[in-house]
């Protein structure tokens, strides 16, 4: 298998349950890129409100986003791969801000089986409940965001695969 090496910086996005912690590190390793868990950017109270099936406000998400951004700037590039749900655009707007060459990768999938995988992953905070606020927080990629849409059906490393081939697609980031 030929490594592909990539100065990207890229957010693997998406609603609850679509495999960014599963993805991004594999998607990562693809790339030869490090990888970031975007939860490890929460404050503890956001994790507290989330385990108590509370979604989180914006004003709550800012300080997160502001920080995976962060970590996203200081890979400009170099490369590298961080998970985080930016389901809003205004989400993706303010990492842009931070990080101007980013670029994401969209996991999209059924609800169906989006609730089926979560219902069997096991020790994560993000209780099933609150899939239903992530799916209508969610606003898809538009067409002017730098980024592509990936399947979430099939095996972890058929997903991987595809989102490497979309991302091959894109040009080179402006720096």
């Amino acid at each position: 298998m030929q490594r592909l090496h990539t100065p990207h910086v890229v957010v693997v996005m998406g609603v609850a349950g679509t495999g960014k912690t599963t993805i991004g590190p594999l998607l990562a390793a693809r790339l030869g890129v490090p990888y970031a868990e975007g939860d490890d950017f929460h404050p503890s109270a956001n994790i507290a409100k989330m385990t108590a099936g509370t979604p989180l406000t914006d004003e709550d998400r800012w300080p997160w986003l502001d920080a995976i951004g962060g970590w996203a700037h200081g890979r400009a590039g170099l490369g590298g791969v961080v998970s985080s749900s930016a389901l809003k655009r205004s989400y993706r707007d303010r990492l842009r801000a931070a990080a101007p060459g980013v670029v994401f990768v969209h996991l999209t999938g059924s609800r169906e089986l989006i609730e089926d995988r979560m219902a069997h992953r096991q020790g994560h905070f993000m209780p099933t409940a609150l899939l239903d606020s992530q799916f209508a927080t969610l606003q898809p990629l538009q067409a002017d965001e730098a980024g592509v849409a990936v399947d979430v059906a099939g095996t972890p490393e058929e997903i991987t695969e595809r989102a490497a081939s979309a991302l091959g697609d894109l040009p080179e980031p402006v720096l």
